[in-house]
Parts: structure tokens; C-alpha cells; sequence
């Protein structure tokens, strides 16, 4: 085991990944930005060091800052936690390059994944479903076009370089589609330096259904059942829960191989997820890989019994995974995550950065809240929006919903306005009681 880890992150996930660390009896030194200083990550780890000015790019994503950060403190490992460089190849040679350890897959890995197309093309080869669309990058809008009729409308360009709904833009039919094109590249490139896109038959009202995997160095590849996302604003997740209301046994089987599988046509160790489209009518399509944690992982791990946070550092250290026992068992309980974001959900979710005059968190069974924040914390207007994760478990679903109206009624953040009114007002819906959303569910009850 590693004696000492950086942690290269900011907010709830440094917290998370700090608290694991001691646990595991390493030393977690905090990286942190000159606008991170007075933070509960540096605060509570056990070294801190200061990595650069606010602007991301100047610390959090500065390569040469973190290299530099963790050689000066005798790390032996870097965590990157989710955001920022978690899916960076060249952090990982670098470290590597360094003497370092990466906690997460390979630099291989995370290029065969992170292009879009290469990870289609990789699950095609090995028979896992994929949305009918483009081979490979389209070449012209009159490409886009011919591909578009093929398969049939409505459809979606997405950015081969993309992630997080950047770069994509839906078309419902022809007349559309020479602006959308010229549209998707200019925000690819804008965002991901790479105008590349690609072009997939859009799936109408769907579940975006995500597979927790993990493998380790000894040839070990596991899944632990799925999460439910597809309450979503604009592409971003808001709402997640585990088991999903609308997977049979059956069908997790299936998803959970089709997941595996691609685990080990590309060599993959360390956790991971694996995300599918799921069709009104149970079909479901590949979709991409994140190679990292989520922030939505830790559903999985209420009622899995697993620490997902400790298992990747184990993994990393060469050991193998400590959770093979629960491969393939039933989950235990339902769980539901609730972003709790500093944004105005009653006036389209605008940012809602300044100081938290009074704070109080909820608590009783069944509760769990991963934060970074405190009374007279202030939040920054330079990150994401995200503060807080509220993640309840009960015995099954109706009881979930039960303990999250309760924690949510309890949960209060004074100075700042946030997303729990929403999450509130999404518990009292009768089509989620029921299990029936979809991807669309915010737009279509006319909240976007």
C-alpha cells in the first residue's frame, strides 16, 4: 500500500478521497488553488500544498503543477478524483514518467475510450450494441446529411472528443441539419480543441443506464449493477439511484456482460463505468466510458457494501480487488443520489455563487452527505456548481423516496440559493414514484 497520496481535486470528491486515505492509513496531501485555501479538504487532510492561482488552468489543471506537487511532497500516487485531468493520458505518462503511480486505468485505455469513435468502433468489433449512426467522423455536413437519411430522423451529432453534452446538437429533420453541423464542430472545438464529430440515430425518450465495473492487475474484471441517470438537465445529471426501476435481473445480466466485455478488450484496470441508451422497449446501445469515479458512485456503493474510493487505490497498489464476494449478487436496498448544486433551480438553474450564511445538514438512517461546505464558506464562482451530494438508502424504492423527502425537508444552505426545491418538487411527481422518467423528463415537464 502507498504510504502517500496526492489528491489532485477540489470540493466533495478531495473530501471523499481524503477521508478514505486515512482510513486506509495513507497520507493524503491536498493539492489545492489560492481560491481553495480555507477549504474542508485542506483543512481535514493531513498536508496541503498550494498548486497555482483560481483559474483552473493555471492549478487544477496544470499538469506540470500536479507532477511538481506530488514529487515535492514524496507522494507516491496521484488521485484525480472526477473533472478536471481524471481522463488526461498525458497526466498519466507524465506521473508515470515520474516515478508516480496514477489512481486509474492506463493512458491506453483512456485514449481508446475517450474518442468516441474509437470507442465505438471497439464495441462494435466485440458484438456490444451501438446507436446506428456514422462510421468514424463525418467528413461534411452533406455526409451528416446522408447519414442522417439512412438511419432516419430525428438524430444527434456529438463531438468525438466530447462528454457532458458539449459539442452535441439533436436535429428533428433535414432543414436542420447544416446549421446543427456547423454548430457541434464550432463548440468542439471551443471546448475540447478538436471540431471532430460524429453523427447517431437519436433514441427517443430513453434511460441513460450506466454499469459500475472494476478490475485489477490479476485479471479480475467485475461489475456491481447499475445506476439510473436520467434525470438530467441539459445533458448533466441532477438525480441518480441504484437499482434502476426499470432493469430485470435479466436484463442486468446482459448489461453487466456487455460492460465486461469491453473492460477486457481494452485492458482496462481500475473502476470504471460503462454507459447504455435504454430504449421505451428494452433495447439497449452503447454509449461511452468513463474512465474514472463518478460522481454518482456513491449509490453503488450503499447497496453494494462497497468503498469504491478504497477499492481504486488497492487496485492502483497492485492488490486485487477486496469486493470479488459481491460480484454478481442482487443489490441490497435502493439508493437515491440528489445533486445539491449553489444554482437557482426556479430561474433556469442560474449559478447562485456567495457566502453560506447558515448551514444544517441532514442526518437519522438511511442518510449520507458527501459535502466540502460549512457555515461561512464561500462559494466560488470559478468551479462547478456542485456543493453537496445527499444520498439516501432504504429497504426498497418507496422508502428511498420517503427518507429523501425527509432529508431534503430537513437539509438548509442560508445566503446561496440551490437545487434542493427541485429535488423536492421531483419527489412529489407521480411519473417518478411510479419509475417512469427519461432523459428528457426536466424539458418535458417545461423546467428547461
Amino acid at each position: 500500500m502507498f504510504e502517500k497520496v496526492l489528491v489532485a481535486n477540489r470540493g466533495e470528491i478531495a473530501v471523499r478521497i481524503v477521508r478514505a486515505l486515512q482510513e486506509l492509513g495513507v497520507c493524503a496531501v491536498v493539492a489545492y488553488s489560492e481560491a481553495d485555501r480555507d477549504t474542508l479538504a485542506v483543512q481535514l487532510a493531513d498536508e496541503s500544498i498550494c498548486i497555482g492561482p483560481a483559474p483552473a488552468m493555471q492549478s487544477y489543471l496544470s499538469i506540470p503543477a500536479i507532477v511538481s506537487a506530488a514529487i515535492t511532497r514524496g507522494a507516491q500516487a496521484i488521485h484525480p478524483g472526477y473533472g478536471f485531468l481524471a481522463e488526461n493520458a498525458t497526466l498519466v505518462r507524465m506521473a508515470e514518467a515520474n516515478g508516480l503511480v496514477f489512481i486509474g486505468p492506463g493512458a491506453e485505455a483512456i485514449e481508446r475510450m475517450g474518442d468516441k469513435n474509437v470507442a465505438r468502433e471497439t464495441m462494435k468489433r466485440i458484438s456490444v450494441p451501438t446507436v446506428p449512426g456514422s462510421d468514424g467522423p463525418l467528413q461534411s455536413a452533406e455526409e451528416a446529411l446522408a447519414v442522417a437519411e439512412s438511419v432516419g430522423y430525428p438524430v444527434v451529432i456529438k463531438a468525438s472528443a466530447g462528454g457532458g453534452g458539449r459539442g452535441m446538437r439533436e436535429v428533428e429533420d433535414q432543414s436542420k441539419m447544416l446549421d446543427a453541423f456547423a454548430a457541434a464542430k464550432a463548440e468542439a472545438m471551443a471546448a475540447f480543441g478538436n471540431d471532430e464529430v460524429y453523427l447517431e440515430k437519436f433514441i427517443v425518450r430513453p434511460r441513460h443506464i450506466e454499469i459500475q465495473v472494476l478490475a485489477d492487475t490479476h485479471g479480475n474484471a467485475i461489475h456491481l449493477g447499475e445506476r439510473d441517470c436520467s434525470i438530467q438537465r441539459r445533458h448533466q445529471k441532477l438525480l441518480e439511484e441504484s437499482p434502476s426501476p426499470a432493469i430485470t435481473p435479466e436484463l442486468r445480466q446482459q448489461m453487466g456482460e456487455a460492460a465486461l466485455a469491453a473492460v477486457r478488450e481494452v485492458g482496462y484496470v481500475s473502476a470504471g463505468t460503462v454507459e447504455f441508451l435504454l430504449s421505451q422497449s428494452g433495447e439497449f446501445y452503447f454509449m461511452e466510458m468513463n474512465t474514472r469515479i463518478q460522481v454518482e458512485h456513491p449509490v453503488t456503493e450503499l447497496v453494494t457494501s462497497t468503498d469504491l474510493i478504497k477499492e481504486q487505490v488497492r487496485i492502483a497498489a497492485g492488490l486485487p480487488i477486496g469486493c470479488l464476494d459481491r460480484a454478481g449478487l442482487p443489490p441490497h436496498g435502493h439508493a437515491i443520489e440528489f445533486r445539491i448544486n449553489a444554482e437557482d433551480s426556479e430561474r433556469g438553474f442560474i449559478p447562485s455563487p456567495g457566502t453560506i450564511t447558515a448551514l444544517r445538514l441532514p442526518g437519522g438512517p438511511g442518510v449520507r452527505v458527501d459535502t466540502h461546505i460549512y457555515q461561512g464558506y464561500a462559494v466560488p464562482p470559478t468551479y462547478d456548481s456542485l456543493i453537496a451530494k445527499l444520498i439516501v438508502w432504504g429497504v426498497d424504492r418507496d422508502e428511498a423516496i420517503a427518507r429523501g423527502k425527509r432529508a431534503l425537508a430537513e437539509f438548509k444552505v442560508d445566503g446561496i440559493q440551490t437545487t434542493i426545491p427541485f429535488h423536492r418538487w421531483v419527489l412529489s411527481q407521480n411519473d417518478f414514484i411510479a419509475g417512469d422518467v427519461c432523459t428528457d423528463y426536466i424539458s418535458l415537464h417545461g423546467l428547461e
